[in-house]
């Protein structure tokens, strides 16, 4: 990937996301893997404002003026995730609420399998833009392409941008879907049996 193409799919992600839904005003960031670096979404920008201009290309280990305030957060998982390509921090409605209950997302579904496990982490919370978050962020994301930041957000990473932002709306969905559950009525739980049986069906899904 060129910095050219890596900062249009940046871009292109970010109003995709606010077109979404999933950021409102400033509160989110985008990144995507290029090189030994990454190029990011700068801080305080707005999914209509964004331009492939004022994005940030950077390195992992030190941070950049305007970049996104949460740069450490998007670096640390480069840095421990060799298989992440781009990566996606949003404070969405459904995410963010249940993130605000410090709770993760359980295996009511079968399509928390996508994620990698059998649930959905949620950090502990953290003062946003530090680096304590981004070590919150790193544990949490531990075999997951998805994590919920307690009274925070949430965090979604695939091997490049089109996975990092399948993973955002699919998380978006299930956790709104999960809430509307809840307040229905008792949520029956999937059995680890259950949960094994649609991993063995992720393999070759798709």
């Amino acid at each position: 990937m060129t910095e050219a193409d890596a900062r249009v799919a940046v871009a292109g992600a970010y109003r995709a996301l606010g077109a979404a839904g999933l950021i409102a005003g400033s509160s989110g960031n985008v990144s995507v893997r290029l090189g030994e670096g990454m190029v990011i979404s700068p801080t305080g920008t707005s999914p209509e404002q964004v331009a492939e201009t004022g994005l940030v290309r950077m390195g992992l280990h030190a941070p950049a003026p305007r970049a996104s305030s949460e740069w450490a957060l998007h670096a640390a998982l480069y840095l421990d995730r060799p298989d992440l390509g781009a990566v996606v921090h949003t404070h969405s409605d459904a995410c963010t609420a249940l993130a605000c209950l410090g709770e993760g997302l359980p295996a009511f579904h079968y399509q928390v399998a996508g994620f990698g496990g059998n649930d959905v982490r949620c950090g502990a919370y953290t003062t946003f833009g530090t680096l304590a978050l981004a070590v919150v962020a790193v544990q949490a994301m531990l075999g997951r392409t998805a994590c919920l930041l307690s009274n925070h957000g949430m965090i979604a990473a695939g091997r490049d941008m089109a996975a990092a932002l399948g993973a955002a709306r699919t998380l978006e969905t299930l956790a709104r879907q999960y809430l509307m559950a809840r307040a229905a009525g008792p949520v029956r739980i999937l059995s680890g049996d259950e949960m094994a049986a649609a991993h063995e069906r992720y393999r070759t899904y798709g």
